[in-house]
C-alpha cells in the first residue's frame, strides 16, 4: 500500500511491476489527444525526474471524454499521478492511467509562483508536503537539458517526402482555415527543397496548381508578421486526432518549439507537415542549446538580406534566363518581400522557378495579331504567386516572335520540361532570375486587386 500513495522517484516505481505507484515528474513531452479503436479517449505524455532523465517514462493516459484527460499547458509542467499501474510492453516499462482509480494534477513548471494545480481530475487530493517536491522538481528544471543528439532534430532543408522526423521551429501562427481545417505555421530560416512538379500543364486550365495549402490566402496584415526568408511549412492534422487538443499550442505561439514524429508530405509540389497520432510536443528550455544554435542561423541569414546583391539567402540562377545588366546592382529579393512590400506598386528582382504556365501550348500564348497574353506560376521557398506576361513584355521573354517549334523548346526549358518526355507530367523547373512589377487594376480594392507582371527578362539561347 505504501507504493499508492507515498510519492516515489522515476527509477524506484519502475521495478514495481504490476503495482500502483504514485509519483511527482517533469512533463518532458505530450501528445495530442487522439480516439481509441473503442469508445475512450486517450495521449500519452513522457515524464523525467533526477532519478530518470533520458528518454523517460511513457505514461498513457484514458478517459472517457477528451476533457478529462490532462490538457498540458507546456512540457516543463510538472504532474502529480496517483495509483498509477505500472506495464512492461515490448519490453520497455511504461504507466497506465486507470481512469476508474487513477488521479493527477497538473502545476506549472519553472514559470509557475505557486502551489496550486492549474488542472485536477476528479479524485485527486493534493497535500502540504507536495510543495517539497514540486518546489525541488522546478529548481531542478531550471538546468535541466534533454539528453538528445543534435543531429535527431533536422532543418527543413533536410526535409524528404514520407518521412516521419523530428523539427526544431518556431511556430507563426496557427488557424482553421475554413473546410481545409486547422493550420499550424512554423518555420526554422532555412529553405524547404524545391520538388518534383507532377501535374500535367495541359491540366493548368481546369485544375490549375494552387498558390497554398489554404483554399483562399492569408489576409496580408497576417502575411506581413511573417519572416520574408526561409519557408513556412504549413502542418495540418490527422482526422483522428481530437480538435481539443489544440489548446496545446495556445502557450507555443511565437516560441520555439520541438516537434517530434511529425509526417512530411507533398500536395501539388508544396511541402505539408501532418500531426499524427504519434506527434508529440517536447520540453524545451530558453536555454536550450539547440534552439540557440538554430536562432543563430536564421538570424545569420536573415543579415544576408542587408548585404547589397548576396545571394546568400536565394538559390544561384541558372542560365536560363538573363535580365539587363542594369539591375546587376539591385540586390534579389524573396516572393514574401515582394507580396508584403508597403506599396503596391514595385519593382522585383527575384530568383524563382516557373511551375506552370497558362496556357502552355506555344501556338496559344499569342493572340491571332501577335500578341502575347500568358500567366506564368512562380514559386520560391518563401511563396508561390501568378505572373503575366503581356505584349512586349512577351517580345522581350522569347526574343521576339520566333516561330512554334522555337518557342516550344523555350517554354519546355522555362518549365523544366525533358523535350522527349512532354506528356509524362513530371517537371523540374530551373531556377532563374526574373524582374517582377507589382500593379493594381481596380482603385476601389488597391491590395485586392494587386498583381505581377514580368518584365525585362529574356530567356537565353540554348547552349
Amino acid at each position: 500500500m505504501g507504493s499508492r500513495n507515498r510519492c516515489l522517484e522515476i527509477q524506484d516505481a519502475l521495478s514495481l511491476l504490476s503495482q500502483r505507484v504514485s509519483l511527482l515528474a517533469v512533463i518532458l513531452e505530450y501528445s495530442f489527444p487522439k480516439t481509441t479503436r473503442g469508445t475512450d479517449y486517450c495521449c500519452s505524455i513522457r515524464i523525467v525526474d533526477p532519478s530518470h532523465h533520458g528518454t523517460g517514462v511513457a505514461v498513457n493516459f484514458f478517459a472517457p471524454i477528451a476533457e478529462k484527460l490532462p490538457h498540458v499547458s507546456a512540457a516543463g509542467d510538472v504532474i502529480h499521478l496517483c495509483n498509477v499501474t505500472v506495464r512492461s510492453h515490448s519490453g520497455e516499462v511504461n504507466l497506465v492511467y486507470n481512469k476508474a482509480q487513477s488521479s493527477f494534477g497538473l502545476y506549472h513548471g519553472n514559470d509557475g509562483g505557486d502551489f496550486v494545480p492549474y488542472q485536477v481530475s476528479a479524485k485527486y487530493e493534493r497535500a502540504n508536503e507536495d510543495k517539497v517536491f514540486i518546489d525541488k522538481l522546478r529548481k531542478w528544471l531550471i538546468n535541466f537539458q534533454p539528453n538528445e543528439g543534435r543531429n535527431d532534430f533536422r532543418l527543413l532543408r533536410e526535409i524528404k517526402e514520407g518521412d516521419h522526423m523530428n523539427l526544431a521551429c518556431k511556430i507563426l501562427h496557427f488557424c482553421e482555415a475554413a473546410k481545409d481545417g486547422w493550420f499550424v505555421y512554423v518555420w526554422d530560416g532555412t529553405d524547404t527543397p524545391p520538388n518534383i512538379i507532377r501535374s500535367k500543364l495541359e491540366d493548368e486550365m481546369n485544375c490549375p496548381l494552387p498558390l497554398q495549402l489554404e483554399s483562399s490566402p492569408l489576409p496580408r496584415d497576417l502575411y506581413c508578421t511573417f519572416p520574408t526568408i526561409g519557408s513556412i511549412l504549413r502542418i495540418a492534422f490527422d482526422g483522428c486526432i481530437e480538435k481539443s487538443g489544440l489548446h496545446l499550442l495556445n502557450n507555443v505561439k511565437f516560441k520555439w518549439i520541438k516537434l517530434v514524429n511529425m509526417r512530411l508530405e507533398v500536395h501539388a509540389g508544396l511541402w505539408r507537415g501532418v500531426f499524427t497520432p504519434f506527434t508529440k510536443i517536447r520540453y524545451t528550455s530558453a536555454e536550450d542549446n539547440l534552439i540557440i544554435t538554430r536562432k543563430r542561423l536564421s538570424n545569420e541569414r536573415i543579415s544576408l538580406k542587408f548585404e547589397r546583391n548576396s545571394l546568400g539567402y536565394v538559390p544561384v540562377p541558372s542560365s536560363v534566363t538573363v535580365v539587363p545588366v542594369k539591375y546587376d546592382c539591385v540586390p534579389y529579393v524573396t516572393l514574401m518581400d515582394a507580396l508584403t512590400h508597403e506599396q503596391v506598386t514595385a519593382k522585383f528582382k527575384c530568383v524563382v522557378r516557373v511551375v506552370s504556365a497558362l496556357p502552355c501550348q506555344p501556338e496559344m500564348v499569342r493572340t491571332s495579331s501577335g500578341i502575347y497574353r500568358m500567366r506564368l506560376t512562380l514559386e520560391d521557398a518563401t511563396a508561390r504567386i501568378h505572373a503575366y506576361v503581356f505584349a512586349e513584355d512577351g517580345e522581350t521573354l522569347f526574343d521576339g516572335h520566333p516561330d512554334t517549334d522555337s518557342l516550344s523548346k523555350k517554354l519546355n526549358r522555362l518549365l523544366g520540361v525533358i523535350e522527349d518526355g512532354a506528356n509524362s507530367g513530371k517537371r523540374n523547373p530551373p531556377w532563374v532570375s526574373v524582374c517582377l512589377k507589382s500593379y493594381h487594376v481596380s482603385e476601389e480594392d488597391i491590395w485586392g486587386s494587386r498583381q505581377f507582371r514580368v518584365f525585362d527578362t529574356k530567356i537565353a539561347e540554348a547552349a
